[in-house]
Protein backbone atom coordinates (compact mmCIF):
# COMPACT_ATOMS: atom_id res chain seq x y z
CA UNK A 1 0.00 0.00 0.00
CA UNK A 2 1.32 3.57 -0.83
CA UNK A 3 1.13 6.61 1.96
CA UNK A 4 -2.48 7.21 0.85
CA UNK A 5 -4.00 3.89 1.74
CA UNK A 6 -3.92 3.08 -1.90
CA UNK A 7 -2.37 0.00 -3.73
CA UNK A 8 0.74 0.82 -5.30
CA UNK A 9 1.05 0.23 -9.09
CA UNK A 10 3.71 1.48 -11.36
CA UNK A 11 2.58 3.91 -13.71
CA UNK A 12 3.91 2.12 -16.70
CA UNK A 13 3.25 -1.36 -17.70
CA UNK A 14 5.26 -2.51 -19.96
CA UNK A 15 4.93 -6.33 -21.85
CA UNK A 16 5.46 -8.18 -24.06
CA UNK A 17 3.28 -9.86 -26.85
CA UNK A 18 4.96 -12.98 -26.49
CA UNK A 19 4.24 -15.64 -24.05
CA UNK A 20 2.77 -18.75 -24.68
CA UNK A 21 -1.41 -17.95 -23.87
CA UNK A 22 -0.54 -14.62 -26.06
CA UNK A 23 0.77 -16.70 -28.68
CA UNK A 24 -1.82 -19.72 -28.80
CA UNK A 25 -4.66 -18.23 -30.33
CA UNK A 26 -5.04 -14.21 -31.78
CA UNK A 27 -8.12 -11.98 -31.09
CA UNK A 28 -7.87 -8.49 -31.71
CA UNK A 29 -6.41 -5.82 -28.99
CA UNK A 30 -5.52 -9.02 -26.53
CA UNK A 31 -4.84 -7.82 -23.46
CA UNK A 32 -1.09 -9.78 -22.17
CA UNK A 33 -2.14 -11.80 -19.00
CA UNK A 34 1.26 -9.79 -17.84
CA UNK A 35 -0.44 -6.79 -17.86
CA UNK A 36 -3.72 -7.54 -15.96
CA UNK A 37 -2.03 -9.85 -12.93
CA UNK A 38 -0.46 -6.96 -11.16
CA UNK A 39 -4.18 -5.05 -10.99
CA UNK A 40 -6.03 -8.19 -10.06
CA UNK A 41 -2.93 -8.91 -7.17
CA UNK A 42 -3.06 -5.47 -6.06
CA UNK A 43 -7.26 -5.39 -5.57
CA UNK A 44 -7.78 -8.57 -4.51
CA UNK A 45 -6.68 -11.69 -2.38
CA UNK A 46 -6.94 -15.55 -3.43
CA UNK A 47 -10.08 -16.86 -3.55
CA UNK A 48 -12.35 -13.77 -4.47
CA UNK A 49 -13.87 -12.86 -7.61
CA UNK A 50 -12.83 -10.54 -10.50
CA UNK A 51 -15.63 -9.34 -12.82
CA UNK A 52 -14.38 -8.88 -16.71
CA UNK A 53 -17.80 -7.39 -18.62
CA UNK A 54 -16.12 -6.73 -22.21
CA UNK A 55 -14.17 -9.84 -21.73
CA UNK A 56 -13.04 -10.51 -25.12
CA UNK A 57 -10.77 -13.53 -25.68
CA UNK A 58 -11.04 -13.71 -21.59
CA UNK A 59 -7.53 -12.81 -20.79
CA UNK A 60 -8.83 -11.46 -17.44
CA UNK A 61 -9.90 -15.41 -16.52
CA UNK A 62 -6.65 -16.21 -17.14
CA UNK A 63 -4.57 -13.45 -14.85
CA UNK A 64 -7.23 -14.68 -12.78
CA UNK A 65 -6.68 -18.85 -12.80
CA UNK A 66 -3.25 -18.31 -12.86
CA UNK A 67 -3.67 -15.84 -9.22
CA UNK A 68 -6.09 -18.45 -7.60
CA UNK A 69 -8.75 -15.88 -8.28
CA UNK A 70 -12.18 -16.70 -9.45
CA UNK A 71 -13.85 -14.95 -12.28
CA UNK A 72 -17.16 -14.07 -13.54
CA UNK A 73 -16.44 -13.18 -17.51
CA UNK A 74 -19.32 -12.18 -20.11
CA UNK A 75 -19.19 -10.26 -23.85
CA UNK A 76 -21.13 -10.53 -26.87
CA UNK A 77 -18.75 -12.24 -29.02
CA UNK A 78 -18.74 -15.99 -29.98
CA UNK A 79 -15.77 -16.49 -30.49
CA UNK A 80 -14.61 -14.39 -27.48
CA UNK A 81 -16.13 -17.03 -25.48
CA UNK A 82 -15.01 -19.47 -27.05
CA UNK A 83 -11.21 -18.68 -27.32
CA UNK A 84 -11.78 -17.47 -23.78
CA UNK A 85 -13.38 -20.95 -22.13
CA UNK A 86 -10.88 -22.89 -23.96
CA UNK A 87 -7.67 -20.80 -22.64
CA UNK A 88 -9.00 -22.36 -19.16
CA UNK A 89 -9.60 -25.64 -20.18
CA UNK A 90 -7.35 -27.59 -19.09
CA UNK A 91 -6.37 -31.29 -21.00
CA UNK A 92 -3.97 -33.76 -20.97
CA UNK A 93 -1.37 -33.28 -23.29
CA UNK A 94 -0.62 -36.66 -24.14
CA UNK A 95 -4.69 -37.15 -25.09
CA UNK A 96 -4.38 -33.86 -26.69
CA UNK A 97 -1.46 -34.67 -29.11
CA UNK A 98 -2.87 -38.14 -30.03
CA UNK A 99 -6.20 -36.91 -31.08
CA UNK A 100 -4.37 -34.16 -32.58
CA UNK A 101 -2.60 -36.73 -34.64
CA UNK A 102 -5.38 -38.60 -35.58
CA UNK A 103 -7.74 -35.83 -36.30
CA UNK A 104 -4.67 -35.09 -39.05
CA UNK A 105 -4.09 -38.60 -40.18
CA UNK A 106 -8.27 -38.74 -41.19
CA UNK A 107 -8.22 -35.45 -42.56
CA UNK A 108 -5.22 -36.18 -44.82
CA UNK A 109 -6.47 -39.54 -46.57
CA UNK A 110 -9.74 -38.02 -46.87
CA UNK A 111 -8.56 -35.22 -49.28
CA UNK A 112 -5.39 -36.89 -50.64
CA UNK A 113 -1.84 -36.00 -50.90
CA UNK A 114 -2.90 -32.17 -52.00
CA UNK A 115 0.10 -30.40 -50.39
CA UNK A 116 2.68 -33.04 -52.06
CA UNK A 117 5.02 -32.77 -54.80
CA UNK A 118 8.08 -33.47 -56.35
CA UNK A 119 11.31 -31.92 -55.30
CA UNK A 120 13.00 -30.02 -58.20
CA UNK A 121 16.39 -30.84 -56.37
CA UNK A 122 16.44 -34.55 -56.32
CA UNK A 123 12.98 -35.51 -58.04
CA UNK A 124 11.45 -37.17 -54.71
CA UNK A 125 8.27 -36.52 -53.06
CA UNK A 126 8.33 -33.35 -51.27
CA UNK A 127 5.91 -31.78 -48.62
CA UNK A 128 4.70 -28.09 -49.82
CA UNK A 129 5.26 -25.88 -46.24
CA UNK A 130 3.74 -22.49 -48.06
CA UNK A 131 2.64 -21.65 -51.67
CA UNK A 132 3.40 -18.14 -52.85
CA UNK A 133 0.25 -16.98 -55.01
CA UNK A 134 0.56 -13.59 -56.71
CA UNK A 135 -2.74 -11.20 -58.27
CA UNK A 136 -3.26 -11.14 -62.06
CA UNK A 137 -4.03 -7.99 -63.22
CA UNK A 138 -5.06 -5.40 -66.04
CA UNK A 139 -2.89 -2.85 -67.28
CA UNK A 140 -4.84 0.42 -67.16
CA UNK A 141 -3.07 1.37 -70.12
CA UNK A 142 -3.07 -1.21 -72.81
CA UNK A 143 -5.91 -3.54 -71.00
CA UNK A 144 -3.51 -6.28 -71.38
CA UNK A 145 -2.61 -9.15 -68.25
CA UNK A 146 0.08 -8.74 -66.19
CA UNK A 147 1.26 -11.07 -63.13
CA UNK A 148 1.90 -8.88 -60.45
CA UNK A 149 5.14 -11.35 -58.54
CA UNK A 150 7.02 -11.54 -61.76
CA UNK A 151 6.67 -7.87 -62.57
CA UNK A 152 8.02 -7.02 -59.59
CA UNK A 153 10.90 -9.42 -59.94
CA UNK A 154 11.37 -8.19 -63.02
CA UNK A 155 11.68 -4.60 -61.06
CA UNK A 156 14.45 -5.33 -59.11
CA UNK A 157 11.65 -5.60 -56.14
CA UNK A 158 11.21 -1.83 -55.91
CA UNK A 159 7.50 -1.04 -56.62
CA UNK A 160 8.41 2.52 -57.53
CA UNK A 161 9.85 0.57 -60.96
CA UNK A 162 7.34 -1.81 -61.73
CA UNK A 163 6.00 -1.50 -65.64
CA UNK A 164 3.81 -3.50 -67.89
CA UNK A 165 5.84 -6.10 -69.92
CA UNK A 166 3.47 -5.55 -72.76
CA UNK A 167 3.53 -1.66 -73.08
CA UNK A 168 5.55 -0.41 -70.35
CA UNK A 169 3.40 2.10 -68.55
CA UNK A 170 3.53 2.00 -64.78
CA UNK A 171 1.59 -0.52 -62.52
CA UNK A 172 1.05 -0.93 -59.30
CA UNK A 173 -1.23 -2.84 -56.87
CA UNK A 174 -3.84 -0.12 -57.99
CA UNK A 175 -4.68 -1.77 -60.47
CA UNK A 176 -7.92 -4.19 -61.63
CA UNK A 177 -7.54 -7.74 -59.93
CA UNK A 178 -8.52 -10.22 -62.66
CA UNK A 179 -7.81 -13.82 -60.94
CA UNK A 180 -4.72 -15.13 -58.94
CA UNK A 181 -2.36 -18.09 -59.50
CA UNK A 182 0.07 -19.68 -57.83
CA UNK A 183 4.10 -18.73 -58.32
CA UNK A 184 6.30 -20.43 -55.51
CA UNK A 185 6.48 -23.09 -53.66
CA UNK A 186 8.48 -23.74 -50.30
CA UNK A 187 8.81 -27.34 -49.78
CA UNK A 188 10.40 -29.43 -46.87
CA UNK A 189 12.46 -32.35 -48.81
CA UNK A 190 15.42 -35.25 -47.15
CA UNK A 191 18.02 -33.86 -49.63
CA UNK A 192 18.16 -30.21 -48.22
CA UNK A 193 17.87 -29.17 -44.12
CA UNK A 194 16.21 -26.36 -44.82
CA UNK A 195 13.35 -25.40 -47.15
CA UNK A 196 13.66 -25.49 -50.55
CA UNK A 197 12.12 -22.67 -53.19
CA UNK A 198 10.99 -23.91 -56.14
CA UNK A 199 8.61 -22.58 -59.21
CA UNK A 200 5.56 -23.48 -58.62
CA UNK A 201 4.32 -27.69 -59.25
CA UNK A 202 1.01 -29.22 -59.20
CA UNK A 203 0.27 -31.24 -56.45
CA UNK A 204 1.08 -34.69 -56.88
CA UNK A 205 -3.07 -34.93 -56.30
CA UNK A 206 -5.96 -32.64 -56.40
CA UNK A 207 -7.82 -32.09 -53.29
CA UNK A 208 -11.04 -34.59 -53.20
CA UNK A 209 -13.75 -32.21 -52.38
CA UNK A 210 -16.71 -35.14 -52.67
CA UNK A 211 -18.81 -34.93 -49.39
CA UNK A 212 -17.00 -32.27 -47.46
CA UNK A 213 -18.71 -28.87 -46.56
CA UNK A 214 -17.51 -25.50 -45.39
CA UNK A 215 -19.28 -22.60 -44.29
CA UNK A 216 -19.88 -19.84 -47.60
CA UNK A 217 -21.14 -17.29 -45.58
CA UNK A 218 -22.01 -13.88 -47.17
CA UNK A 219 -19.98 -10.78 -45.99
CA UNK A 220 -23.24 -8.36 -46.22
CA UNK A 221 -22.74 -4.93 -47.46
CA UNK A 222 -23.60 -3.48 -44.20
CA UNK A 223 -20.64 -4.48 -42.56
CA UNK A 224 -18.38 -1.45 -41.88
CA UNK A 225 -15.15 -3.81 -42.89
CA UNK A 226 -17.07 -4.55 -46.35
CA UNK A 227 -17.24 -1.18 -47.08
CA UNK A 228 -13.83 -0.20 -45.88
CA UNK A 229 -12.21 -3.13 -47.98
CA UNK A 230 -14.05 -2.48 -51.07
CA UNK A 231 -14.69 -6.24 -51.48
CA UNK A 232 -17.63 -5.73 -53.28
CA UNK A 233 -14.87 -4.80 -55.99
CA UNK A 234 -12.36 -7.43 -55.77
CA UNK A 235 -14.97 -9.97 -55.86
CA UNK A 236 -14.43 -10.85 -51.77
CA UNK A 237 -18.18 -11.47 -50.83
CA UNK A 238 -17.77 -14.27 -48.61
CA UNK A 239 -15.88 -16.21 -46.39
CA UNK A 240 -14.93 -19.25 -48.63
CA UNK A 241 -13.56 -16.16 -51.30
CA UNK A 242 -10.93 -15.98 -48.89
CA UNK A 243 -9.34 -19.21 -48.95
CA UNK A 244 -8.16 -21.52 -51.83
CA UNK A 245 -10.03 -24.11 -53.00
CA UNK A 246 -7.25 -26.84 -51.67
CA UNK A 247 -7.05 -25.34 -48.03
CA UNK A 248 -10.78 -25.01 -47.88
CA UNK A 249 -11.25 -28.44 -48.77
CA UNK A 250 -8.36 -29.40 -46.25
CA UNK A 251 -10.05 -27.39 -43.28
CA UNK A 252 -13.60 -28.85 -43.66
CA UNK A 253 -11.88 -32.33 -43.48
CA UNK A 254 -9.90 -31.31 -40.41
CA UNK A 255 -13.08 -29.56 -38.95
CA UNK A 256 -15.19 -32.95 -39.46
CA UNK A 257 -12.28 -34.95 -37.53
CA UNK A 258 -12.49 -32.29 -34.88
CA UNK A 259 -16.11 -33.04 -35.15
CA UNK A 260 -16.30 -36.86 -34.25
CA UNK A 261 -13.77 -36.74 -31.21
CA UNK A 262 -15.60 -38.18 -28.41
CA UNK A 263 -14.30 -36.04 -25.51
CA UNK A 264 -15.88 -33.23 -24.94
CA UNK A 265 -12.87 -30.94 -23.55
CA UNK A 266 -10.64 -32.57 -26.15
CA UNK A 267 -13.10 -32.10 -29.10
CA UNK A 268 -13.12 -28.08 -27.68
CA UNK A 269 -9.77 -27.37 -27.42
CA UNK A 270 -8.85 -29.14 -31.17
CA UNK A 271 -11.69 -26.41 -32.03
CA UNK A 272 -9.74 -23.61 -30.30
CA UNK A 273 -6.49 -24.87 -32.62
CA UNK A 274 -8.17 -25.02 -35.40
CA UNK A 275 -10.13 -21.78 -34.86
CA UNK A 276 -6.57 -20.31 -34.49
CA UNK A 277 -5.04 -21.16 -37.72
CA UNK A 278 -8.49 -19.81 -39.98
CA UNK A 279 -7.07 -16.69 -40.54
CA UNK A 280 -3.41 -17.59 -41.41
CA UNK A 281 -4.75 -20.05 -43.58
CA UNK A 282 -6.62 -17.94 -45.45
CA UNK A 283 -5.23 -15.29 -48.09
CA UNK A 284 -4.67 -12.38 -45.54
CA UNK A 285 -1.12 -14.06 -45.06
CA UNK A 286 0.76 -10.91 -46.71
CA UNK A 287 4.19 -12.29 -48.26
CA UNK A 288 7.24 -10.26 -47.94
CA UNK A 289 10.42 -11.01 -50.34
CA UNK A 290 12.66 -10.90 -46.63
CA UNK A 291 10.28 -12.98 -44.45
CA UNK A 292 6.00 -13.74 -44.13
CA UNK A 293 4.89 -10.37 -42.52
CA UNK A 294 1.66 -11.45 -40.97
CA UNK A 295 -2.15 -12.09 -41.36
CA UNK A 296 -4.52 -9.13 -41.75
CA UNK A 297 -5.98 -9.75 -38.26
CA UNK A 298 -7.79 -6.63 -37.96
CA UNK A 299 -8.69 -5.80 -41.82
CA UNK A 300 -9.91 -7.75 -44.74
CA UNK A 301 -6.73 -6.98 -47.20
CA UNK A 302 -5.40 -9.33 -49.12
CA UNK A 303 -1.98 -8.41 -50.79
CA UNK A 304 -1.81 -8.50 -54.40
CA UNK A 305 1.25 -11.31 -53.24
CA UNK A 306 -0.15 -13.60 -50.45
CA UNK A 307 0.85 -17.10 -48.62
CA UNK A 308 -0.86 -19.97 -49.03
CA UNK A 309 -0.10 -22.35 -46.06
CA UNK A 310 -0.02 -25.30 -45.42
CA UNK A 311 -3.27 -26.40 -42.95
CA UNK A 312 -2.34 -30.03 -41.71
CA UNK A 313 1.19 -28.35 -40.72
CA UNK A 314 -0.56 -24.80 -39.12
CA UNK A 315 -3.38 -27.00 -37.13
CA UNK A 316 -0.70 -29.47 -35.70
CA UNK A 317 1.46 -26.75 -34.72
CA UNK A 318 -0.59 -24.68 -33.42
CA UNK A 319 -1.82 -27.91 -31.39
CA UNK A 320 1.74 -27.44 -29.90
CA UNK A 321 0.55 -23.31 -28.92
CA UNK A 322 -2.25 -24.84 -27.27
CA UNK A 323 0.17 -27.18 -25.47
CA UNK A 324 2.74 -24.74 -24.17
CA UNK A 325 0.14 -22.26 -22.89
CA UNK A 326 -1.45 -24.72 -20.64
CA UNK A 327 1.47 -25.81 -19.39
CA UNK A 328 2.57 -22.02 -18.78
CA UNK A 329 -0.44 -21.55 -16.93
CA UNK A 330 -0.33 -24.69 -14.88
CA UNK A 331 3.53 -23.76 -14.12
CA UNK A 332 2.10 -20.20 -12.84
CA UNK A 333 -0.12 -21.40 -11.01
CA UNK A 334 2.47 -23.72 -9.35
CA UNK A 335 4.46 -20.62 -9.05
CA UNK A 336 2.21 -17.83 -7.34
CA UNK A 337 -0.21 -19.94 -4.85
CA UNK A 338 0.26 -21.47 -1.75
CA UNK A 339 -2.77 -24.09 -1.73
CA UNK A 340 -3.12 -26.96 -4.36
CA UNK A 341 -5.54 -25.57 -7.02
CA UNK A 342 -9.32 -27.27 -7.14
CA UNK A 343 -10.42 -29.16 -10.31
CA UNK A 344 -12.61 -26.53 -10.65
CA UNK A 345 -11.10 -23.41 -10.87
CA UNK A 346 -14.18 -20.99 -10.42
CA UNK A 347 -14.00 -19.58 -14.26
CA UNK A 348 -16.92 -18.90 -16.03
CA UNK A 349 -17.47 -17.19 -19.04
CA UNK A 350 -21.01 -16.13 -20.77
CA UNK A 351 -22.58 -14.74 -23.16
CA UNK A 352 -24.16 -11.39 -22.48
CA UNK A 353 -24.23 -7.25 -22.98
CA UNK A 354 -22.05 -5.58 -20.21
CA UNK A 355 -25.01 -3.22 -19.91
CA UNK A 356 -27.27 -6.32 -18.28
CA UNK A 357 -25.55 -8.66 -16.58
CA UNK A 358 -27.04 -11.59 -14.89
CA UNK A 359 -25.30 -10.96 -11.60
CA UNK A 360 -26.62 -10.49 -7.74
CA UNK A 361 -26.08 -6.79 -6.31
CA UNK A 362 -22.48 -6.41 -4.67
CA UNK A 363 -21.35 -10.02 -5.56
CA UNK A 364 -17.53 -9.63 -6.94
CA UNK A 365 -14.51 -7.93 -5.36
CA UNK A 366 -12.96 -6.02 -8.33
CA UNK A 367 -13.35 -5.62 -12.06
CA UNK A 368 -11.26 -5.44 -14.76
CA UNK A 369 -12.16 -4.71 -17.86
CA UNK A 370 -11.18 -3.40 -21.77
CA UNK A 371 -13.81 -2.40 -23.84
CA UNK A 372 -13.81 -1.72 -27.48
CA UNK A 373 -12.41 1.45 -28.35
CA UNK A 374 -15.27 3.35 -30.52
CA UNK A 375 -14.37 3.04 -33.64
CA UNK A 376 -11.08 1.31 -33.87
CA UNK A 377 -11.95 -2.33 -34.31
CA UNK A 378 -15.22 -4.26 -35.72
CA UNK A 379 -14.65 -6.99 -34.03
CA UNK A 380 -18.09 -8.83 -35.12
CA UNK A 381 -16.90 -8.59 -38.69
CA UNK A 382 -13.36 -9.55 -38.60
CA UNK A 383 -14.65 -12.47 -35.90
CA UNK A 384 -16.72 -13.87 -38.91
CA UNK A 385 -13.85 -15.73 -40.53
CA UNK A 386 -13.92 -17.71 -36.94
CA UNK A 387 -17.40 -17.55 -36.23
CA UNK A 388 -18.75 -18.99 -39.65
CA UNK A 389 -17.04 -22.60 -38.85
CA UNK A 390 -18.26 -22.16 -35.50
CA UNK A 391 -21.83 -22.23 -36.93
CA UNK A 392 -22.80 -19.48 -34.09
CA UNK A 393 -22.17 -15.36 -34.24
CA UNK A 394 -22.33 -12.69 -32.63
CA UNK A 395 -25.14 -10.22 -33.20
CA UNK A 396 -23.10 -6.42 -35.00
CA UNK A 397 -26.35 -4.64 -33.16
CA UNK A 398 -25.09 -5.32 -30.13
CA UNK A 399 -21.48 -4.22 -30.09
CA UNK A 400 -20.17 -1.72 -28.70
CA UNK A 401 -19.02 0.10 -31.41
CA UNK A 402 -19.15 3.38 -33.51
CA UNK A 403 -19.53 3.28 -37.05
CA UNK A 404 -17.16 5.08 -39.38
CA UNK A 405 -19.46 5.20 -42.44
CA UNK A 406 -23.00 5.40 -42.73
CA UNK A 407 -24.62 1.71 -43.82
CA UNK A 408 -27.60 2.62 -42.80
CA UNK A 409 -26.82 0.54 -39.07
CA UNK A 410 -27.62 2.58 -35.65
CA UNK A 411 -24.39 2.47 -33.88
CA UNK A 412 -23.54 6.13 -33.07
CA UNK A 413 -21.24 7.88 -30.65
CA UNK A 414 -24.41 8.36 -29.05
CA UNK A 415 -25.39 5.14 -28.56
CA UNK A 416 -21.52 4.08 -27.69
CA UNK A 417 -21.67 6.55 -24.62
CA UNK A 418 -24.90 5.41 -23.58
CA UNK A 419 -23.72 1.60 -23.57
CA UNK A 420 -20.40 2.66 -21.61
CA UNK A 421 -22.52 4.45 -19.16
CA UNK A 422 -24.84 1.43 -19.04
CA UNK A 423 -22.07 -0.72 -18.74
CA UNK A 424 -19.73 1.25 -15.56
CA UNK A 425 -23.09 1.56 -14.00
CA UNK A 426 -23.47 -2.36 -13.82
CA UNK A 427 -19.78 -2.29 -12.75
CA UNK A 428 -20.91 -0.30 -9.64
CA UNK A 429 -24.09 -2.36 -9.23
CA UNK A 430 -22.23 -5.50 -8.42
CA UNK A 431 -19.02 -4.65 -7.19
CA UNK A 432 -18.70 -4.76 -3.29
CA UNK A 433 -18.38 -1.68 -1.35
CA UNK A 434 -15.50 0.05 -1.53
CA UNK A 435 -14.05 -1.75 -4.60
CA UNK A 436 -12.43 -0.77 -7.40
CA UNK A 437 -12.95 -0.73 -11.19
CA UNK A 438 -10.08 -0.57 -13.50
CA UNK A 439 -10.86 0.08 -17.20
CA UNK A 440 -8.39 -0.09 -20.19
CA UNK A 441 -8.75 2.22 -22.90
CA UNK A 442 -6.86 3.93 -25.97
CA UNK A 443 -8.13 5.84 -28.52
CA UNK A 444 -5.98 9.16 -30.52
CA UNK A 445 -9.55 11.16 -30.39
CA UNK A 446 -9.88 13.63 -27.65
CA UNK A 447 -14.04 13.11 -28.32
CA UNK A 448 -13.92 9.67 -27.73
CA UNK A 449 -12.25 11.06 -24.53
CA UNK A 450 -14.59 12.86 -23.63
CA UNK A 451 -17.38 10.54 -24.46
CA UNK A 452 -16.06 8.47 -21.94
CA UNK A 453 -15.36 11.41 -19.22
CA UNK A 454 -18.77 11.48 -19.52
CA UNK A 455 -19.64 8.42 -19.11
CA UNK A 456 -17.96 7.77 -15.61
CA UNK A 457 -19.85 10.63 -14.25
CA UNK A 458 -23.01 9.87 -15.42
CA UNK A 459 -22.27 5.99 -13.87
CA UNK A 460 -21.83 7.83 -10.76
CA UNK A 461 -17.55 6.99 -10.31
CA UNK A 462 -14.49 8.76 -10.20
CA UNK A 463 -11.17 8.39 -11.33
CA UNK A 464 -8.63 7.98 -9.09
CA UNK A 465 -6.07 10.05 -10.09
CA UNK A 466 -2.91 8.43 -8.52
CA UNK A 467 -3.78 4.99 -9.95
CA UNK A 468 -3.66 5.86 -13.61
CA UNK A 469 -0.82 3.64 -15.00
CA UNK A 470 0.07 3.28 -18.65
CA UNK A 471 -0.16 0.01 -20.95
CA UNK A 472 2.86 -0.96 -23.06
CA UNK A 473 2.53 -3.79 -24.98
CA UNK A 474 6.02 -3.42 -27.07
CA UNK A 475 4.69 -3.33 -30.44
CA UNK A 476 3.38 -1.02 -32.62
CA UNK A 477 0.34 -1.03 -34.22
CA UNK A 478 -0.35 -2.80 -37.63
CA UNK A 479 -0.51 0.94 -39.85
CA UNK A 480 2.36 2.46 -37.86
CA UNK A 481 4.29 -0.60 -39.27
CA UNK A 482 3.22 0.76 -42.36
CA UNK A 483 3.52 4.23 -42.01
CA UNK A 484 6.15 5.59 -39.29
CA UNK A 485 4.99 8.64 -38.08
CA UNK A 486 0.94 8.14 -38.36
CA UNK A 487 -2.09 9.69 -35.86
CA UNK A 488 -2.69 6.25 -34.20
CA UNK A 489 -2.44 5.58 -30.71
CA UNK A 490 -0.60 2.75 -29.54
CA UNK A 491 -0.59 3.06 -25.81
CA UNK A 492 -3.40 2.70 -23.47
CA UNK A 493 -4.93 4.14 -20.31
CA UNK A 494 -5.52 2.22 -17.32
CA UNK A 495 -8.03 3.95 -15.22
CA UNK A 496 -8.82 2.88 -11.93
CA UNK A 497 -12.54 4.02 -10.41
CA UNK A 498 -14.13 3.53 -7.74
CA UNK A 499 -17.71 5.53 -6.27
CA UNK A 500 -17.96 8.91 -6.74
CA UNK A 501 -17.66 10.66 -3.35
CA UNK A 502 -19.95 13.80 -4.70
CA UNK A 503 -21.36 15.24 -7.88
CA UNK A 504 -18.98 15.48 -11.12
CA UNK A 505 -17.51 19.10 -11.46
CA UNK A 506 -17.40 20.92 -14.46
CA UNK A 507 -14.57 19.84 -16.55
CA UNK A 508 -12.43 22.99 -17.19
CA UNK A 509 -10.84 23.71 -20.97
CA UNK A 510 -7.04 23.36 -20.92
CA UNK A 511 -5.21 26.36 -21.69
CA UNK A 512 -3.02 25.89 -25.30
CA UNK A 513 -0.08 27.50 -23.57
CA UNK A 514 -0.63 24.79 -20.67
CA UNK A 515 -0.80 21.70 -22.84
CA UNK A 516 2.34 22.58 -25.19
CA UNK A 517 4.06 23.13 -21.59
CA UNK A 518 3.29 19.45 -20.32
CA UNK A 519 4.07 17.76 -24.06
CA UNK A 520 7.34 19.36 -24.11
CA UNK A 521 8.33 18.94 -20.79
CA UNK A 522 8.22 15.07 -21.30
CA UNK A 523 9.41 14.80 -24.02
CA UNK A 524 12.29 16.45 -22.91
CA UNK A 525 12.28 14.04 -19.60
CA UNK A 526 11.74 10.96 -21.21
CA UNK A 527 14.60 9.08 -22.17
CA UNK A 528 12.73 7.36 -25.32
CA UNK A 529 9.59 9.51 -26.30
CA UNK A 530 7.13 8.47 -28.67
CA UNK A 531 4.27 10.68 -30.60
CA UNK A 532 1.56 8.04 -28.55
CA UNK A 533 3.59 8.12 -25.00
CA UNK A 534 3.26 12.41 -24.98
CA UNK A 535 -0.27 12.03 -26.04
CA UNK A 536 -1.22 9.44 -22.73
CA UNK A 537 0.78 11.82 -20.42
CA UNK A 538 -1.38 14.98 -21.87
CA UNK A 539 -4.60 12.94 -21.20
CA UNK A 540 -3.12 11.65 -17.93
CA UNK A 541 -2.82 15.13 -16.71
CA UNK A 542 -5.87 15.67 -17.74
CA UNK A 543 -7.66 13.42 -15.74
CA UNK A 544 -6.31 14.47 -12.95
CA UNK A 545 -6.72 18.17 -13.36
CA UNK A 546 -10.10 17.45 -14.59
CA UNK A 547 -9.84 18.87 -17.86
CA UNK A 548 -12.19 18.73 -21.30
CA UNK A 549 -10.27 16.74 -23.59
CA UNK A 550 -12.07 16.70 -26.52
CA UNK A 551 -9.96 19.16 -28.47
CA UNK A 552 -6.72 16.97 -27.01
CA UNK A 553 -6.43 14.68 -30.23
CA UNK A 554 -3.18 12.63 -31.08
CA UNK A 555 -2.75 15.04 -33.88
CA UNK A 556 -2.68 17.60 -31.43
CA UNK A 557 0.80 16.32 -29.70
CA UNK A 558 2.32 15.58 -33.36
CA UNK A 559 1.97 19.70 -34.44
CA UNK A 560 3.96 20.39 -30.98
CA UNK A 561 6.82 18.06 -31.90
CA UNK A 562 7.12 19.87 -35.69
CA UNK A 563 7.09 23.08 -33.34
CA UNK A 564 9.90 21.90 -31.10
CA UNK A 565 12.19 20.68 -34.38
CA UNK A 566 12.15 17.55 -33.63
CA UNK A 567 11.45 14.25 -35.62
CA UNK A 568 9.78 11.47 -35.99
CA UNK A 569 11.68 7.82 -37.11
CA UNK A 570 9.03 6.46 -39.33
CA UNK A 571 10.62 2.93 -38.91
CA UNK A 572 10.39 3.23 -35.19
CA UNK A 573 7.81 5.73 -34.80
CA UNK A 574 10.17 6.90 -31.99
CA UNK A 575 11.24 11.04 -31.30
CA UNK A 576 14.83 11.92 -32.79
CA UNK A 577 16.84 14.19 -30.66
CA UNK A 578 16.92 17.65 -31.96
CA UNK A 579 18.35 18.10 -35.47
Amino acid sequence: MSKTGLPALPSMVSVKRSDPVYMAHAYLTKVPVAGIVPFIEAFTSEGEVVLDPFAGSGMTGVAALMTGRRARLFDVSVLGRHIGTNYVNQVSEEHLRKRADEVVEHASNRVGRVYAVKCGLCGDNAEIAKTVWSAVMECPACGQDFNFYYCLEAADWRKTQMACPGCGAPVSSRCQRLHERPVVDSIACDCSRTQIEQAHRPAIQEADSSGLMWPDVDIEESRQMYVASALGRHGLTSVASFYSQRNLCALAALRAGIDEVDEVDLRDKLRFAFTAILTRASKRYQWSRQRPLNAANANYYVAPVFYEWNVFDLFSRKVEAAIRSDRWIAAERRTRLNWVPEDDPGISYQRASADDLPLEDHSVDYVFTDPPFGANIFYSDMNLFQEAWLSEFTDPDKEAVIDRVDTGAVRTAERYEQIMTDALRECLRVVKPGGFITLLFGNSSGKVWQLLQRSIAAAGLEVVPELIAMLDKGQRSVKGLASGFENTATLDLMLTMRVAEGAAGELVDPPETAVEEIVRQHLAECSDPSPSLLYLELLRHGFRNSWNLSQLDLSHVTKIIVKSDRKVDRRSARVLQEV
